[in-house]
């Protein structure tokens, strides 16, 4: 049954993040003019397709992809979906859907146009966590947390050290708290446990430097920071559920670039990074736990997803900006034999990493190291 359900979280989360994304596509795409000659959910053998308005509208075997296909765009698909080749996809496509494609080529389209193209696919995963998140802060029972600090704890060194009851915090270590996970995120990251704080007490901003907090040790002669301080909760009004859904979306947003920085800074292990098979192992944790852990896993994925397909490499959405953005610049499309070995190039890279971030969920799955 765990296996079952792990398989319909992952298919529900999966699915929902690609069709969202490729929604965005479709929808700004139309809403230019540009022709959408395919909409399809998954990839493979087509199960179900069916014509409209000189789309082909497709649901296929296998849920891990998705993708538009738009006429005069360089892709496998867009080029099968333009003339209907008559491949595993059966006969061709009829000639009064031909008939009825009068939109224009996506490279005929202004170069503003196909930036919107190429970045709604994100904008939609960003909208798509932001409605997620709106509802899990507005049906759980607990009030908002705030940054504001209700008490210090006696004796507490991070008092002893700077903080105070009343204060807001605003940044640590220099990154600004945007929801009270920040400041844990944050804290987490610290060496040595303390960290640099700025607060804002009795209205103005204050510099809190070298903040040290308390620790102690488990069984297993591990380190952990005790926080030694608690914060006000807010009330749920419509105000503070909108702004602390925004903020939460930055939040998780921010997490992936943190992740990078870190990675490339050394601070964390390549070693660390995982993949499909890891992303599925932790969905079915989150749905073990119930359908809040598993709404709030849609939440971190579609926001990530959003946040990676914008990065500037050439394989993803953000590359394609990038290369738009020199054309408008300079006057000139960025030759395609250029764009193709660059993208090529990021593909192969890509493709390396999720081979060996697999290696690596699949070794952490052996000895238990989950």
């Amino acid at each position: 049954m765990s296996v079952f359900i792990t398989f319909a979280a992952a298919l529900l989360i999966f699915g929902a993040v690609i069709a969202i994304h490729e929604f965005g596509h479709f929808a700004v795409a139309k809403l230019c003019g540009v022709q959408v000659n395919e909409f399809s959910i998954g990839m493979g053998p087509t199960l179900i397709k069916t014509y409209r308005k000189g789309t082909q509208y497709t649901l296929r075997l296998l849920p891990v992809g998705g993708f538009v296909a738009l006429e005069g765009e360089e892709s496998p698909e867009s080029e099968q979906a333009e003339g209907g080749s008559g491949d595993d996809d059966g006969p061709d496509i009829p000639p009064e859907v031909l008939a009825q494609r009068t939109g224009k080529p996506l490279n005929e389209a202004a170069v503003w146009q196909r930036m919107l193209v190429m970045a709604a696919g994100a904008v939609m995963n960003f909208v798509l966590g932001f409605v997620v998140l709106l509802l899990l802060i507005s049906l759980r029972s607990e009030p908002i947390t705030s940054k504001v600090i209700y008490a210090v704890e006696d004796n507490a060194l991070c008092g002893q050290t700077g903080l105070q009851a009343g204060d807001e915090i605003v940044a640590v270590n220099g990154r600004h708290c945007f929801v009270a996970n920040d400041m844990l995120y944050e804290l987490m990251r610290t060496e040595s446990y303390r960290a640099d704080f700025t607060v804002r007490r009795d209205g103005r901003l204050v510099e809190l430097p070298d903040v040290q907090f308390d620790t102690w040790q488990d069984e297993q002669g591990q380190t952990h920071m005790t926080l030694g301080f608690t914060v006000y909760g807010l009330k749920k009004t419509p105000l503070n559920v909108l702004k602390e859904s925004a903020n939460s979306v930055i939040y998780y947003g921010r997490i992936i670039y943190t992740s990078l920085a870190d990675l490339l800074r050394g601070r964390e292990s390549i070693n660390d990074l995982s993949g499909p098979v890891g992303i599925v192992t932790a969905i079915g944790q989150a749905a073990s736990y119930g359908w809040e852990d598993v709404a709030e896993m849609l939440g971190l994925i579609t926001i990530n997803l959003g946040v990676l397909n914008l990065l500037p490499f050439p394989a993803l959405d953000g590359g394609k900006i990038v290369f738009l953005l020199i054309e408008a610049v300079t006057g000139h499309a960025v030759p395609e034999k250029i764009q193709g070995s660059l993208t090529v190039a990021a593909f192969a890279l890509l493709f390396g990493l999720m081979i060996f971030a697999t290696y690596n969920d699949i070794v952490r799955l052996v000895t238990g190291a989950v």
